[in-house]
């Protein structure tokens, strides 16, 4: 009892850990840079889309210009056009592109597949390609003139299918979309391939005993333990899609021909703010056109992160 009433008495001193100023002075050149680079143009952004000028003066005029770009027919008619044409391109990403790295990736994880380092590298090889590059090389590809896709698909009979699709308003969406899926396909694939991997073997070990191998294996087990790194190429498409703007530059040029079919809301973000041969930029509206984006960006991955994370999580290990 004496030895502890004589432990209560003593004073217990806490362990004073070192202040690590270390790890701020290593983060303070990227911070600076990030502010500089993102931060500092989206407040300018945000602040001049309630600006106007008037007289050469720059007035405040709170959300007038969203009105007038909702409102004003000739705004409206550009802006609808170009985000209906932006949900059409991200829904064939979502829908084309996603589905097709999440096969490839089960494909590449077979375990008796021979030269899997080969296809990895030759289906990730066209995200390393300048979009510059991407889009000239398919623009001689499916040229009607001089292109190689109407010999191509005589060869296998099938030439009378071949049409100028990236001069047609029905199709030249779909093609550049096409173009994109076919370029940037290999990240998907590398992400669930990476997630593929990461299963614990006990889990597969597990199926087998159970009698669950081969296909029905990857529906019933490895697919829903993916879900969440599906999650993250979903919203990852998402935002890549709304920002998209340089392939459908390269294709189809700044007018996004033809008649608007291709214009999205990267290519009519650039016409406006920037202007286009003998139209002068206005950057008012183009900041009101850019806020619109970032306003739907952050709706999206808002979504994703407080509703369709938390549903997932629990597929996690």
């Amino acid at each position: 009892m004496s030895d502890a009433a004589t432990l209560n008495t003593l004073e217990v001193t806490p362990i004073r850990r070192s202040k690590r100023w270390h790890i701020l002075v290593f983060l303070f050149p990227a911070f600076v840079v990030y502010t500089a680079v993102m931060i500092l143009p989206l407040i300018e952004t945000l602040r001049l889309s309630l600006y106007n000028v008037v007289d050469n003066q720059s007035v405040f005029v709170g959300l007038n210009n969203f009105k007038v770009l909702f409102g004003d027919e000739r705004w409206s008619h550009d802006f609808w056009n170009a985000l209906r044409n932006n949900l059409i391109f991200f829904v064939i990403h979502m829908c084309v592109q996603n589905p097709i790295g999440v096969a490839l990736a089960a494909l590449l994880s077979l375990p008796k597949l021979r030269f899997v380092a080969f296809y990895r590298t030759a289906i990730f090889l066209p995200t390393l390609l300048s979009f510059v590059v991407v889009g000239f090389i398919w623009k001689l590809i499916l040229s009607p003139l001089w292109g190689v896709a109407p010999e191509l698909l005589s060869v296998i009979g099938m030439k009378s299918f071949f049409a100028p699709w990236l001069g047609k308003p029905s199709t030249a969406l779909i093609a550049v979309a096409l173009i994109s899926v076919w370029q940037y396909v290999g990240i998907p694939m590398m992400l669930i391939y990476a997630a593929l991997l990461n299963i614990p073997e006990e889990v597969i070990e597990a199926a087998e005993c159970d009698g669950i191998t081969g296909w029905s294996q990857f529906w019933k087990i490895k697919l829903p333990l993916v879900l969440p790194a599906i999650g993250i190429i979903s919203i990852l498409t998402f935002v890549g899609n709304f920002n998209a703007f340089d392939l459908v530059y390269t294709v189809q040029g700044a007018l996004a021909g033809p008649d608007g079919s291709t214009d999205i809301l990267g290519t009519l973000l650039y016409r406006v703010f920037f202007g286009f041969q003998l139209q002068l930029g206005d950057r008012s509206m183009g900041a009101t056109i850019a806020t619109v984006m970032f306003l739907i960006i952050l709706a999206g991955v808002s979504f994703y992160l407080f509703i369709v994370q938390r549903r997932i999580r629990r597929y996690q290990f």
